[in-house]
């Protein structure tokens, strides 16, 4: 199961939760978020790096040409596209950055949100199922209702997002099965501050609960 940690700022913070396991590391590209960084930062993380795993950009309703230019700048593996992207910019996406993962987040207010599902399955490689927030993008450590997503089949990988954390992860797990895992605040001290503790917590959580 893929677990990605988003909001990294910290060069030795994203080593170290690299090396407790995470198979993806997640850096938000978008200004107003407190967890922003730029490409230079997240090229240091990358370069500090001693374990393989995803990088991943968090964008939301960015041009074509800047996702591209941070790709490229920062040594991205993924890009994931959080705001009001339509499937067909997805679909160009994919064409423009064809060795890319493209992820798309949905953040699910209500039921219809999943049938957005469908429309998105065939132009992006992966969904993210997120808690909605009408201000803020992410990280809002809410969670989602996990009982209407038990029929959840996208056709696609999808992760579960939204208000996970060492102590919730594996009732989540035990009602969904999700391909992966995202978690911001719920490993945090403060935004973009990672609390290592909480991330070795979780990574001893999800060992015992795969036995």
């Amino acid at each position: 199961m893929r677990v990605k940690i988003c909001g990294i700022t910290k060069p030795e913070q994203g080593q170290a939760i690299a090396q407790l396991g995470a198979t993806a590391l997640g850096f938000i590209c978008v200004r107003k978020s407190p967890r922003y960084v730029t490409a230079g930062q997240i090229r240091a993380v990358v370069e500090q790096l001693l374990a393989a795993v995803d990088r991943v950009g968090v964008f939301a309703d960015a041009a074509v040409e800047e996702i591209r230019q941070v790709v490229s700048e920062a040594d991205l593996t993924a890009v994931q596209l959080h705001g009001n992207e339509s499937p067909e910019f997805c679909q160009h996406l994919r064409q423009i950055l064809p060795e890319i993962e493209v992820i798309k987040a949905l953040k699910v207010k209500t039921l219809e949100t999943l049938a957005e599902a469908g429309t998105y399955a065939s132009c992006v490689d992966t969904l993210l199922l997120d808690a909605y927030h009408p201000q803020m993008l992410g990280g809002t450590g809410k969670t989602l209702d996990w009982v209407t997503l038990q029929q959840f089949r996208p056709g696609c990988p999808w992760l579960l997002a939204g208000g996970l954390t060492p102590d919730n992860v594996l009732d989540a797990l035990k009602e969904l099965q999700p391909s992966g895992i995202d978690l911001s605040s719920g490993v945090e001290r403060a935004p973009g501050d990672k609390d290592l503790g909480k991330v070795e917590l979780l990574f001893e959580k999800l060992r015992v609960g795969n036995k």
